[in-house]
């Protein structure tokens, strides 16, 4: 069942806020802190290439706020949702088969809603207080270019005194 009206900001949010709305939060040490992932777990099923891929991926974007306890069920799914929405392409492109289609659009809108849930587009992490995406500046533009292209930067020459005498 959809979730009505605005979800909750986390507590974490209305801390740094200063607790706007004014009601009491609880302590700190009333809440339970959920194990984080060390490494990156073997999930418990086996697991196609994409889904595979996925898992890996989403255990290093997420490590700060996925758990391997409360967490692992629903990755796990949407691992295989992916696993399963990647053979419905092949075949729907195989056989040109519209109900295929229409079942491959419902995985991606069950996938895009478990990623949610996970806290990993762009709007639950805002709402999670997670991270933001950091413009770079123009000087760091330049150096991720000059590396991509095999060049030493301007910055790398002069910190190791490599660059000319001068």
């Amino acid at each position: 069942m959809a979730q009505r009206g605005r979800p909750p900001k986390p507590i974490e949010q209305k801390k740094k806020l200063g607790n706007p709305g004014r009601r009491p939060l609880p302590e700190d040490s009333e809440l339970q802190q959920l194990p984080r992932a060390i490494d990156i777990p073997e999930p418990p099923r086996p697991l196609l290439q994409p889904g595979r891929e996925l898992w890996d991926r989403i255990w290093r974007l997420g490590a700060d706020w996925i758990s391997p306890d409360s967490d692992l069920e629903i990755l796990l799914l949407t691992c295989e949702m992916i696993d399963e929405r990647w053979n419905l392409r092949i075949r729907a492109m195989q056989d040109q088969d519209l109900s295929i289609g229409r079942r491959v659009d419902r995985l991606q809108g069950q996938i895009v809603e478990n990623l949610s849930l996970l806290g990993l587009t762009p709007a639950d992490r805002t709402r999670l207080g997670v991270a933001r995406v950091k413009a770079r500046s123009k000087v760091e533009e330049m150096i991720a270019r000059s590396r991509l292209h095999g060049m030493a930067s301007p910055v790398d020459d002069s910190s190791t005194g490599s660059g000319p005498a001068g």
